[in-house]
């Protein structure tokens, strides 16, 4: 599904926003995750769309819900930086083009001259719920879900299939249901875009929504640009199309081979 036609509605406001990025405080307090914040869409190349605090693959429903979602990737591993950078890893529905986002990642930030590595979900306007029952490390597998059950309940999970943790949650939510994501993100500390922290690399494969294949086209991914500076790049699909890798910097990896 194609975006460049909805990047080129981006308001003013919204260009706005992606440029005030700046430091943030060296903790993981008030961590949320906000919706796509827009970037000029001349830093996406081949790609669909850019953001500051966005990197992935999202596709857009052609009038059909999204009522489940599935997402399968490896924590990644943070390198030191100078200053506070934080990057989550996260399926969600919603917030591509609306406020409404309901999601569930892990964690990977450096902050007080240490990396640390957490589990979370969230429903905007909320910010992120940490899954205190679960501890995860660089390399351990992660399996997410997100779906909507009878009545209207969503059932949140996320496992790590290395140590076997698990959590289940049920929420309400009432979003429009018009997107469904993979992404390599910028969190939000105290309500500003955090400067993106170096992950190294990340791949999101095998991912499904509303039981199926996506059919990731390239038009669907998207790049994150802070200060100008294009600093996360996702690959090409994969053959299956269900797919991606994604790696900090400007360079894109290549795609999984399955």
């Amino acid at each position: 599904m194609v975006w460049r036609s909805l990047i080129a509605s981006v308001s003013a406001a919204g260009l706005a926003a992606a440029a005030l990025l700046g430091p943030v405080a060296a903790d993981a307090s008030a961590i949320s995750h906000k919706p796509r914040v827009p970037a000029n869409a001349t830093h996406a190349g081949n790609l669909g769309w850019a953001s500051s605090n966005w990197s992935g693959y999202a596709v857009a429903s052609a009038g059909t819900p999204f009522t489940s979602i599935t997402g399968t990737w490896r924590v990644p591993s943070v390198s030191a930086t100078k200053t506070a950078s934080y990057s989550s890893n996260w399926i969600g529905i919603d917030g591509f083009n609306n406020s409404s986002l309901i999601q569930t990642g892990t964690e990977s930030d450096y902050y007080n001259r240490a990396a640390h590595y957490a589990v979370w979900w969230e429903i905007l306007p909320a910010a992120e719920t940490p899954i205190t029952t679960m501890t995860v490390s660089p390399g351990d597998l992660i399996n997410a879900s997100i779906s909507r059950g009878a009545g209207g309940v969503w059932t949140i999970t996320i496992a790590d299939a290395t140590t076997g943790a698990k959590s289940t949650t049920t929420h309400a939510y009432s979003g429009p249901l018009t997107s469904a994501e993979w992404i390599e993100e910028a969190p939000s500390i105290g309500g500003r875009v955090a400067t993106l922290a170096h992950y190294g690399s990340a791949t999101f494969d095998p991912g499904t929504v509303n039981g199926a294949s996506p059919g990731l086209t390239a038009s669907d991914g998207g790049a994150m640009v802070q200060h100008g500076v294009q600093v996360s790049t996702p690959s090409a699909p994969d053959p299956a199309k269900d797919g991606f890798s994604v790696s900090y910097g400007s360079t894109a990896p290549a795609a999984p081979t399955t």
